[in-house]
């Protein structure tokens, strides 16, 4: 087979391949390009100014007043975090082991002792009650708060209380922040989509210039 052969034609106007586009990020109807043979064009991407805004969204409050979640922020005991500094928020319940650990040895030593007839009625009595506190103290526990920041390390709170008005609290909190990365991952992509938009026309006037000044020279010139 001769080599000449799967060479293109000189008079052929070298063509750059298409580069990978972000503007499918951004399914616009209508949006498709129809390309001609002299000079595509393109219907432009959204522009980033013309996204909606965000509604706004009542502030929720904790019935303590240690947790306030606004529209960009959360304020836990008095230290504000930007709602898109953070990752997700998660609420565990926690007991107090070593409480726990206190209360049911001692109890369990002063009904020994008790039995034994090492105590009296009335000091047995005090003690089971003082050890069933700490028994109970240290089964209830706390609530603990874990705030995961974007490329920093996880902030802890303890929370006291029931747990499920803090589990619908950090569900509400999940809730604003994935509003919040939505939003600016579009405005992202709308950025990138007229970044990509620009290079484009930008390309096709270049290639239509260069199909213009390859006509002019192949034209003849007029003699008179």
């Amino acid at each position: 087979m001769n080599p000449f052969e799967a060479q293109p034609p000189a008079d052929q106007p070298n063509v750059a391949p298409e580069q990978p586009s972000g503007a499918s990020l951004l399914p616009t109807p209508g949006a498709e390009a129809v390309p001609t043979p002299s000079a595509p064009h393109y219907q432009p991407a959204l522009p980033p100014e013309s996204l909606p805004e965000l509604p706004p969204l009542p502030e929720v409050r904790s019935d303590d007043g240690r947790v306030v979640i606004t529209d960009t922020s959360v304020t836990v005991r008095g230290r504000e975090f930007s709602l898109r500094e953070l990752e997700r928020a998660e609420i565990t319940p926690v007991k107090w082991i070593l409480w726990y650990l206190l209360g049911g040895l001692g109890l369990a030593f002063v009904m020994i002792a008790f039995l034994q007839n090492q105590l009296r009625t009335g000091p047995a009595m005090l003690g089971m009650v003082a050890t069933a506190l700490l028994l109970a103290y240290g089964h209830r526990g706390t609530n603990r708060l874990r705030l995961h920041r974007l490329g920093r390390e996880v902030v802890n709170f303890a929370l006291p209380g029931e747990t499920a008005p803090w589990q619908r609290l950090s569900a509400e909190l999940n809730r604003r922040i994935f509003r919040v990365h939505d939003y600016d991952a579009r405005q992202a992509a709308a950025l990138l989509a007229a970044a990509d938009e620009a290079i484009r026309q930008a390309a096709a006037d270049a290639q239509a210039a260069a199909d213009n000044e390859v006509a002019a020279n192949n034209n003849p010139l007029d003699i008179s």
